[in-house]
Order: C-alpha cells, then sequence, then structure tokens
C-alpha cells in the first residue's frame, strides 16, 4: 500500500512542479525510464509467481538505471551514443515484453 501511495504522490508531484530535467542529463533520462520500468515489471512477474524480494527489487532497480546510463555515457562518448542507446532499448524491451506476457498469462491463465 504505500508504494501505491509513494507512486500517486510521485505522479501528482511531476504533474504539478512541472521539474525541469537538465540538458546534460536529458539523453539519459527515456533510458533511465525504461530500465527503471523492466524493474517494476520485473517484479511484478515476482510477486505473481510468489518469489518477490524487496531488497532483489530495489537493487535491480537501481542497478538497471545505473548500468543502461553508463552504457549510453560510454557510447556518447566514444560517438555512437545513438546506437547503443537502441540497443538498451532494444535488450530492455525484449525483457518487459517477456515479463508482460508472463504477467499476462498468470493473470488469465492463458
Amino acid at each position: 500500500m504505500i508504494a501505491v501511495i509513494a507512486l500517486i504522490a510521485g505522479v501528482a508531484a511531476g504533474i504539478f512542479l512541472e521539474p525541469t530535467v537538465p540538458l546534460g542529463l536529458q539523453p539519459y533520462l527515456p533510458i533511465a525510464v525504461v530500465a527503471a520500468l523492466d524493474a517494476v515489471f520485473g517484479a511484478l512477474r515476482a510477486k505473481l509467481d510468489g518469489i518477490f524480494d524487496d531488497k532483489q527489487f530495489v537493487v535491480s532497480f537501481v542497478s538497471n538505471v545505473l548500468v543502461a546510463a553508463l552504457i549510453v555515457y560510454l557510447g556518447d562518448k566514444l560517438g555512437v551514443g545513438g546506437q547503443l542507446s537502441t540497443g538498451v532499448v532494444v535488450v530492455l524491451g525484449v525483457r518487459i515484453f517477456g515479463n508482460a506476457a508472463a504477467i499476462r498469462r498468470h493473470l488469465f491463465r492463458a
């Protein structure tokens, strides 16, 4: 219940406060969001499978975001930031859709 309240408070704060992202961090925001979504969908799948661990979720969430941001940063330094960003989105997207399919199978027994 605390997580739901925190989610609602975070969305409300984002809507009403309209925060801005510094120009230097803008390339990393979409990748960080996709990495965070991967962790959230993985946690939901684990919860439905009965194997959810809150410590593992926090570590997964933080490490996914940091590793994805590091890959994009290295890509920017090497001059191939767009290609590595696309690679990160594809890999995490495949994981997200795999978890979404498992969640769907669990919820609808199909």
